[in-house]
């Protein structure tokens, strides 16, 4: 499945409505680590039809930020049926995404 690029404007329908477990990839361009990260989360995406994938530009997307209280990044959240339920900040392997999407 493919990694959907969401905004401020698409945030609720694609991940507070969406059914099932969504997992969000907060990054921004001039970030090393989310630059690292990026590929495994591309990665997991291609292997995992059962949950979807989300990616979410920090410096083009204030508000889905300041609603998850994102002040370090790369972040990861985990939404299942639109309820946040895990999350956790920084580089990570493809294991530790999984275990989080758990």
């Amino acid at each position: 499945m493919a990694v959907v690029a969401v905004t401020d404007n698409t945030f609720k329908n694609e991940v507070l409505e969406a059914k099932g477990k969504v997992l969000v990839d907060v990054w921004a361009p001039w970030c090393g680590p989310c630059r690292a990260l990026s590929p495994i989360v591309e990665e997991v995406s291609n292997e995992n039809p059962g949950f979807k994938v989300c990616k979410v530009n920090a410096d083009e997307n204030p508000e889905i930020c300041n609603a998850l209280g994102v002040s370090s990044i790369p972040a990861l959240f985990v939404f299942e049926d639109g309820e946040l339920y895990n999350q956790r900040v920084g580089l990570c392997s493809k294991d530790a995404i999984y275990a989080l999407v758990k």
